[in-house]
């Protein structure tokens, strides 16, 4: 995999629209205000980190596509954009075979939520422009269409280390010319359902939403993909400590300036197996869902953001991205910074 190479970031978060208050919030190491989220029959309101609206409005949100889209299709358009950068004009023009890798959790619950809502309360009124909105691959194909790309469009649903996956994914395809460059999204948006829903098996996890995007390409950059580890998966023959140290052991461990962006969250019964996993780390750690929140599919797009821009920024000199995922695998990536 060395000769893929990260082309750019991008990020949407609690702490607002772009990579630059995303660093910021990671810089101060403090967790991240929580918003009361109302719960339909309860007078006590959910706890979440929402993503704050943009300011100013992204000029995209006004096109006709994106106007009346879920939050999760607007969070990974910006996401996109702000990582594909100037070469938004090069895929439009037909210059670049442009593949789109999403990844996603929970999908487009807020439309989703709505549609059976309004079919359960009164189907002759329920909209039919909503159903659209309520597919998982709806943001993937807003995208494409947005930036005119006809190249493969793939949407990968699981637990947070599919971004990873997707990230081999992207690799694979651009070195077998299938593409010449790929953008690979991880996003989620909240609504009361869900949250409630996680507040059951997880009561003490703050959920939050947004996106992250990374976009890959054969360009030589300061910022070189090196590997993706195995998707060592949560079975009955092998639980999640086990999977959490193969992954551990696929990615180096000694080397004092490198940065290692876990997906713990300060609790000690979930953290325990990547703890203890990464127990003989010698480097610096960020935990940046102590941050932002659970994010789900955006918390480990985040990770791998952070993790590329600790390396553009010189803070480090290699990264490694460790997701050990809600319930379906533990998987990790490696970044490294060119020297010229």
């Amino acid at each position: 995999m060395s000769s893929i190479y990260v082309n750019g970031i991008g990020a949407v978060s609690p702490a607002g629209w772009g990579v630059a208050p995303f660093r910021d919030a990671l810089a101060k190491k403090q967790a991240l205000p929580d918003q009361d989220l109302a719960r339909p029959g309860f007078a006590q309101p959910l706890r979440y980190r929402h993503v704050p609206e943009p300011q100013p409005r992204p000029a995209f949100l006004a096109t006709p596509r994106l106007r009346r889209t879920s939050p999760i299709s607007q969070y990974a358009t910006a996401a996109a954009l702000e990582a594909i950068g100037s070469d938004c004009e090069r895929v439009k023009a037909g210059e670049l075979r442009l593949g789109i890798v999403f990844t996603v959790m929970s999908g487009c619950v807020n439309y989703s939520r709505r549609f059976y809502d309004e079919t359960l309360c009164d189907p002759s009124t329920a909209s039919p422009l909503v159903f659209p909105e309520t597919v998982f691959n709806a943001p993937s194909s807003h995208i494409a269409s947005l930036l005119g790309t006809k190249a493969i469009n793939y949407t990968i649903v699981g637990d947070p280390g599919t971004f990873l996956q997707g990230l081999a994914l992207a690799a694979d395809w651009i070195t077998n010319d299938r593409v010449d460059t790929c953008l690979v999204i991880g996003a989620d948006e909240m609504d009361w359902l869900g949250t409630d829903a996680y507040r059951i098996f997880q009561p003490k996890i703050v959920l939050s939403d947004g996106a992250g995007a990374v976009y890959l390409g054969k360009k030589e950059s300061p910022v070189r993909m090196d590997a993706v580890t195995n998707s060592h998966l949560f079975l009955q023959t092998q639980n999640r400590h086990c999977a959490a140290l193969k992954m551990s052991l696929e990615l180096p461990t000694t080397a004092s300036d490198a940065l290692l962006c876990d997906s713990t969250q300060n609790l000690i019964k979930l953290d325990a197996a990547e703890n203890a996993a990464w127990q003989n780390w010698q480097g610096s750690r960020l935990s940046v869902k102590n941050v932002m929140g659970e994010g789900l599919m955006a918390a480990a797009a985040w990770q791998c953001v952070a993790a590329v821009d600790a390396l553009q920024t010189g803070q480090f000199s290699q990264t490694n991205v460790s997701v050990v995922g809600c319930n379906q695998q533990a998987i990790g990536a490696r970044f490294s910074s060119i020297v010229k």
